[in-house]
């Protein structure tokens, strides 16, 4: 298997429906973090945690604003995504062809 524990962060991190719901919010652009809070109707303390989870998980980054280094922005990492996407392909392929195997099985006994 790929890379088990950046997958296993990664899917924890997405478990909680407020941070997939930012995640689609980052998809759209980089934001702070009070803008992403208001969209989703959060008190700021919950968006903080929501935002470490999804920091801790490998899917978000961080950076300081050029226009003042006392405001963060949050965006998507470049190829977060990537390994998990690559995990469900493979999973994918693999209940595939089992499921064809299982299929054809089925269809010998018949006959």
């Amino acid at each position: 298997m790929r890379n088990a524990r950046a997958i296993d962060a990664a899917f924890a991190a997405l478990a909680d429906p407020a941070r997939r719901r930012a995640i689609e919010l980052l998809s759209e652009e980089p934001r702070r973090a009070g803008d992403l809070a208001a969209a989703l109707g959060l008190p700021a303390p919950s968006m903080s945690r929501h935002l470490k989870a999804l920091k801790e998980g490998g899917l978000v980054e961080e950076k300081l604003a050029e226009f003042d280094s006392r405001v963060r922005i949050y965006s998507i990492k470049s190829g977060a995504l990537d390994e998990l996407k690559q995990w469900l392909a493979s999973t994918e392929d693999l209940w595939a062809a089992r499921l064809s195997s299982f299929r054809a099985h089925v269809k010998n006994r018949r006959r």
